[in-house]
């Protein structure tokens, strides 16, 4: 049987002005049993569009922060964003819902599928969202730092058959609305989001914490990557 093919959205370094990408997030999909590819850093809808008919799903990563005038917002003082990568993302998850291809978002995944759908979030959690739950923790990042709830009606909770996890994190933004389409299926301590889904959807999870880091120490995190990955299997 053939393996799916993951798209996967390239990270961008502005300093060098090149794509990169960690081994963390191929590497989970390969070991979930997915074959993935780094999409190019364009913006083109048509060309997209092409590339992602040969794409069973697609997993958004991490990077840089979600411009606020995706929900019209003034950007604060410290956010960084890429309109680049902020125009891809959009026509990329917009065709993904209408072809209801899988989703998986990571980080600034779940920033960026909240935001597009109708949702806001936090610019600046250290301002915005003071805490005494660490979500900006140092290396290494494959240790978990903090606790999440996990829904017992959600699809995440089916996979992992727990209400609790440890989880690592490290994130500058967080959601604060929620779009209309998406419901919440984590939670961290002090009451951030740290985990969506679209009900209506095939396969559309969102995590705020870092499998891509810990899927070689944490069950959890195989799992999640495992579920995105079997979920293809419609269109093989």
């Amino acid at each position: 049987m053939p393996k799916p093919i993951i798209g996967v959205m390239p990270l961008w370094d502005d300093e060098k002005e090149s794509i990169w990408m960690l081994p963390g997030y191929f590497d989970g999909i390969i070991n979930a049993g997915g074959t993935p590819v780094m999409l190019p850093f364009i913006s083109d809808e048509h060309d997209l569009h092409r590339l992602m008919n040969i794409c069973d799903g697609i997993l958004f990563t991490g990077g840089h922060d979600v411009s606020p005038e995706l929900y019209g917002e003034e950007p604060v003082e410290s956010v960084s964003s890429c309109k680049m990568r902020d125009d891809m993302e959009k026509i990329v998850l917009e065709k993904a819902i209408v072809t209801d291809k899988p989703v998986l978002g990571i980080c600034r995944g779940i920033q960026f599928i909240n935001a597009a759908l109708g949702g806001t979030l936090y610019q600046d959690l250290p301002t915005q969202y003071q805490s005494k739950t660490d979500h900006h923790q140092k290396p290494p990042y494959d240790i978990p730092v903090h606790l999440v709830s996990i829904a017992k009606d959600s699809p995440l909770f089916k996979c992992l058959n727990t209400e609790q996890i440890q989880v690592n994190s490290y994130h500058h933004q967080a959601v604060k609305d929620v779009a209309p389409n998406l419901k919440v299926m984590a939670t961290s301590a002090d009451g951030l989001v740290e985990g969506l889904y679209m009900p209506q959807h095939r396969f559309l999870w969102a995590v705020q914490w870092h499998p891509e880091f810990s899927y070689l120490k944490d069950e959890n995190s195989r799992k999640i990557f495992k579920a995105f990955v079997d979920s293809m299997i419609i269109y093989e």
